[in-house]
């Protein structure tokens, strides 16, 4: 059953350079099941928040050249899950495009809004106490949502309000995220099917 009108919003794109190989399945009226492998565990680990708290179902496939650097993968899966709500939210008639959430994980509180405008831009307000875990450089993460972002066609702030553990830090972003990215696909019934804009698209 879906939870957003009949007509499956759904899409696969597959895209590969030198660089990476990279192949995303998203559909938007899902359960929460996330497939992820990219060869990065804590990125795995913050897509899989992404699904299951917005009730995506998300495959992610990428293999790409980390070996050298994991930069290139991080900002690739970007572009293409970019390209994947592009395609799968359509003409994105009938929702309620925007959206907002204040996630809070123990001391960390993270508020994100978002606008499925057509206009991509991003606002990253997020200083970070230490920008690694692991080997991972907790950097990227601006990087793949400004890919995103581009690729999506969306408006996106985000914000963190405090926070001292890193791990909380983007775990609060990922699933505020989700949950504002839920509320701007959701139907809007008093639209009948037409555009949330006076320009009449998005």
């Amino acid at each position: 059953m879906k939870k957003r009108g009949s007509a499956a919003r759904q899409a696969s794109i597959h895209r590969a350079t030198k660089e990476t190989d990279i192949s995303v399945e998203w559909t938007i009226d899902g359960s929460g099941q996330g497939k992820i492998d990219t060869g990065i565990r804590f990125f795995d680990h913050m897509l899989e928040l992404l699904a299951k708290h917005g009730f995506f179902d998300l495959a992610v496939k990428a293999k790409g050249d980390i070996d050298i650097d994991e930069h290139h993968t991080v900002e690739d899966v970007g572009i293409v899950m970019g390209q994947a709500l592009h395609q799968a939210l359509g003409e994105k008639a009938g929702i309620k495009r925007f959206g907002f959430a204040s996630a809070p994980l123990d001391e960390t509180l993270a508020q994100i809004t978002v606008d499925l405008s057509g206009r991509p831009y991003l606002v990253y307000n997020v200083a970070l106490p230490d920008r690694k875990i692991k080997a991972f450089d907790l950097g990227l993460f601006e990087d793949f949502f400004q890919a995103f972002v581009t690729h999506g066609g969306l408006n996106l702030h985000v914000n963190l309000m405090y926070g001292r553990n890193p791990h909380h830090i983007m775990e609060a972003i990922f699933k505020g995220l989700a949950k504002a990215l839920d509320q701007a696909t959701m139907p809007e019934e008093r639209l009948a099917g037409k555009v949330l804009s006076t320009k009449g698209m998005l």
